[in-house]
C-alpha cells in the first residue's frame, strides 16, 4: 500500500510510530477513564455500558466504510486525515451537555471517525514491514510498541491528574491527545494504490476468503477472545473502584499490562516463529480464561491483579500480532485494508457491542465480578475455536 521512495528504498517507518503513539495516547486515557467520567456525570451502570458500547457499535460499520472508500479512491491518507481532524473537532462537544441526547450523539460521531483510523494505518504498516511476501513480526513489533508507550504515558499521567484534580478536565484531555494524532497523520509518507489482485486464489474476493475454514474459525476465535477482553476494558476500572482501589492504583494496574505489552512487542520476533497461528491463539485464549478468573475473584488482592495484568503480554500483544499477520497473509493486495477492517468489525465491533450491552445488564443484575465470569466463559469458547482452527492450518509459517 505504501509507495516506496525513489530509488527503491523502503518507506520511512517513524511516522507510523508517531501515529501509533499519538492514537494510543488518546486511547490510554479515554477508554480507562470514560466510564468513571460518565459515572461522575450521574450515569448508572446500564447507561455507562451502553454509552461505552457506542465505540464498539461504530466498529461494526465504520472501519469497513473507510476501507471501502480507501480502495475506491486509492488514497488512504485522505481518509486518515479526515478522520483525525473530524475527531479533534468533535471532542470540543464533550464540554457541553445542552440536552440528554447531546453526549450520545457526540460520542457516536467521534467513535465513527476514530474507529476507522487504525485499520487503514495497520494495513499500510503491514505492507511497509512485509519482506519478500512475508510479514516481518519483529519490525512490526518495534513500530507497534510506540503505541503502547503512548498508552502507558497517558494512562499514568491521567490517573495521577484525575486523582488529584478530578475528572472535570476529561474533555480537554480528549482534544489534546487527538491533536497529537492530527499532527502525526500529517507526517505519514505518501501512499500509493495497492496492486490489483491476480487470478485464481489471489483473485478471490472477501466473501470467498471468509468461506475458507481456516479463516472462518479464525474470526470465530477472534470474536470470543476480544469479547472477553472488552468486558475487561469497559468494566475493569469500575470493578477496581468498587473494590476500594484508588484511581492512582487503577492507573498503575493498567500501566502494568502496557509495560509487559511493550516488552513483548520489542522481543516478539524471537518467540512468534516457535508456534503456529492456531497454537498462539489457543495459548492466548487459555491464559485469558485464567486472567479473567483472577480478576473476578482476586480483586481484593494486588498480587492477583498484577499477575492477571501481566498475562496481557500474551492475551493481547501476542494475540494482536498473530492476528495482524494472519490477515496480512489471507487478505493481500487490494483486499488488505478491508481485511484489517473485518478484524476491527468482527473483533472490536460485534464483540464490543455484545460486551458493552451484556456487561451492563450482567453488572446491574449480578454485580461487577459476574462480568469477569462471563469473560472467562467467552475466553474458553475462543480456545475451542482456536483448537478447530489448528486442524485447518496450512503449512505456511506463523
Amino acid at each position: 500500500m505504501t509507495s516506496a521512495p525513489p530509488g527503491g528504498a523502503a518507506p520511512p517507518l517513524w511516522p507510523f510510530a508517531a501515529l501509533s503513539a499519538g492514537y494510543f495516547a488518546h486511547i490510554g486515557f479515554f477508554n480507562p477513564y470514560l466510564p468513571l467520567w460518565l459515572q461522575q456525570l450521574g450515569y448508572g451502570l446500564w447507561a455507562i455500558g451502553l454509552l461505552t458500547a457506542l465505540q464498539s457499535a461504530t466498529r461494526v460499520f465504520a472501519p469497513y466504510l473507510w476501507a471501502w472508500l480507501s480502495d475506491r479512491h486509492g488514497d488512504p491518507l485522505r481518509w486518515l486525515r479526515w478522520c483525525a481532524l473530524a475527531g479533534l473537532v468533535l471532542t470540543l462537544g464533550l464540554a457541553w451537555q445542552p440536552a440528554p441526547w447531546w453526549l450520545p450523539l457526540v460520542l457516536l460521531l467521534l467513535f465513527t471517525h476514530t474507529s476507522g483510523m487504525m485499520p487503514l494505518s495497520e494495513a499500510a504498516l503491514a505492507h511497509a514491514v512485509s519482506r519478500h511476501g512475508g510479514f516481518d513480526a519483529a519490525r512490526y513489533g518495534r513500530i507497534r510498541l510506540w503505541g503502547s508507550l503512548g498508552f502507558l504515558v497517558t494512562v499514568l499521567l491521567a490517573g495521577a491528574w484525575f486523582e488529584r484534580h478530578g475528572l472535570a478536565s476529561f474533555p480537554l484531555w480528549a482534544s489534546a491527545t487527538l491533536l497529537l494524532v492530527v499532527l502525526a497523520v500529517a507526517r505519514l509518507p505518501a501512499l500509493g494504490p495497492l496492486p490489483a489482485l491476480g487470478s485464481g486464489a489471489a483473485g478471490q474476493g472477501v466473501a470467498a476468503r471468509l468461506r475458507q475454514p481456516v479463516v472462518a474459525w479464525f474470526f470465530a476465535a477472534l470474536f470470543f477472545h476480544v469479547l472477553a477482553h472488552v468486558f475487561l476494558y469497559v468494566f475493569f476500572s469500575l470493578h477496581l473502584d468498587a473494590a476500594g482501589w484508588s484511581k492512582g492504583v487503577i492507573g498503575l494496574l493498567w500501566a502494568t499490562a502496557v509495560g509487559v505489552e511493550i516488552a513483548w512487542f520489542f522481543t516478539q520476533g524471537r518467540w512468534l516463529p516457535r508456534l503456529s497461528d492456531g497454537q498462539w491463539l489457543l495459548l492466548a485464549a487459555l491464559l485469558a480464561a485464567l486472567r479473567m478468573g483472577a480478576t473476578a475473584w482476586g480483586a481484593g488482592s494486588l498480587v492477583w491483579l498484577v499477575l492477571a495484568q501481566a498475562a496481557h503480554a500474551i492475551t493481547f500483544a501476542a494475540h494482536h500480532t498473530v492476528c495482524i499477520g494472519f490477515v496480512n497473509r489471507h487478505f493481500e493486495g487490494r483486499l488488505r485494508a478491508r481485511g484489517q477492517a473485518l478484524y476491527s468489525v468482527i473483533g472490536y465491533g460485534l464483540a464490543g457491542v455484545t460486551a458493552g450491552a451484556a456487561g451492563g445488564w450482567i453488572s446491574a443484575r449480578f454485580g461487577l465480578p459476574a462480568v469477569f465470569v462471563a469473560a472467562l466463559v467467552s475466553a474458553l469458547l475462543a480456545a475451542a475455536c482456536a483448537w478447530r482452527l489448528r486442524r485447518h492450518e496450512t503449512a505456511r509459517p506463523a
